[in-house]
């Protein structure tokens, strides 16, 4: 059934086997954002921006280490770093999101980095949600990889 890895070719979801996959290096980077109000804005003082920002963060990265545990076909693997910075951009009216996860194993980093800024956006909904219940949490995207049969990805766009 075409090229998707998780599906057998019967079509049934399946596990990848990584048993004979080369061990590298492997680093992935996810942008994304949470769009506020300017309300919003203008009700977040430097104490809570700080306070926001350090329990997301926090939160992605306990996140990225249960990728397995929430993603079912997702492989449990040894994250040897994971970045998360955040900044709200008050010139877009935004939290903007950038997460690196570094690995060196037999499987990408894609869905931990991904699961990281998800997670971290959605504590940042949670954090801001009785002011501006209207805040939209993502995009969130795979901005590059590197790493593993297929090396280095970056996105075009």
């Amino acid at each position: 059934m075409g090229d998707f890895s998780h599906l057998s070719q019967d079509g049934n979801a399946r596990m990848v086997d990584i048993g004979a996959k080369a061990i590298t290096a492997r680093k992935a980077l996810v942008g994304g954002c949470v769009s506020i109000s300017k309300d919003c804005r203008a009700a977040l003082k430097a104490e809570s921006i700080r306070e926001i920002i350090t329990t997301a963060r926090i939160a992605g990265i306990q996140a990225s280490k249960q990728c397995s545990m929430l993603i079912p076909l997702c492989h449990q693997i040894a994250l040897n770093k994971v970045e998360i910075e955040i900044v709200l951009d008050p010139n877009k009216l935004q939290f903007s999101l950038s997460v690196q996860a570094h690995s060196a194993g037999s499987t990408g980093v894609e869905m931990e980095a991904l699961t990281a800024a998800s997670i971290a956006g959605l504590t940042i909904y949670d954090m801001i949600k009785a002011v501006d219940p209207a805040a939209t949490v993502g995009p969130f995207r795979l901005l590059h990889k590197s790493g593993g049969k297929h090396g280095e990805w970056s996105r075009d766009d």
